[in-house]
């Protein structure tokens, strides 16, 4: 298991470099402007994306700061957003490499944010959901990019599995 969620935080890493590369050619009123998306614009996505994984990554952790809810904007501009996305995505690759076999097998208890009850589950599941939730967030991320008139970017875990940073996971 621990290679499997290892392969997705690799792969996390590398489909947000491109996200985040191809947002870069956005005008700011590009990446403020209202797409559709579920949180609106790229802007308003992205944030959610690191959002999430905050406040995932508190429940998993018990560390770091994790906004109060989950349309929170952390950052407006994207070069601070992107910065913080990095260094999340290290977090991330830091924290799955340092975990065992056994805590993967094992449970964790958290707070929902919703109707604020304690969850108590296994951590492997939820692991799946917080990269699932990665992936589906970034899909509309990419939606953004379309709407916007910009090109494709590829972000299919083949292609991740084939490219150098993901070739030892293929």
């Amino acid at each position: 298991m621990k290679q499997h969620f290892m392969m997705f935080a690799a792969y996390n890493q590398w489909a947000n470099a491109r996200i985040y590369d191809a947002a870069a050619d956005l005008s700011d009123e590009e990446f403020n402007r209202d797409t559709g998306a579920f949180f609106g614009s790229m802007m308003g996505t992205l944030n959610h994306i690191l959002t999430a994984d905050r406040i995932w990554m508190k429940r998993f952790t018990g560390e770091g700061h994790a906004p109060s809810s989950l349309d929170a904007i952390l950052y407006k501009a994207l070069q601070p957003l992107r910065t913080a996305r990095e260094a999340e995505d290290k977090r991330i690759m830091d924290w799955v490499g340092g975990m065992s076999e056994k805590a993967l097998a094992g449970r964790f208890s958290y707070m929902t944010l919703s109707d604020m009850r304690t969850v108590s589950q296994r951590l492997a599941p939820a692991l799946s959901h917080f990269f699932n939730h990665q992936t589906h967030h970034r899909g509309q991320a990419h939606m953004c990019l379309t709407v916007l008139g910009r090109p494709s970017v590829p972000l299919d875990l083949m292609l991740f599995q084939r490219a150098e940073e993901g070739r030892a996971y293929a």
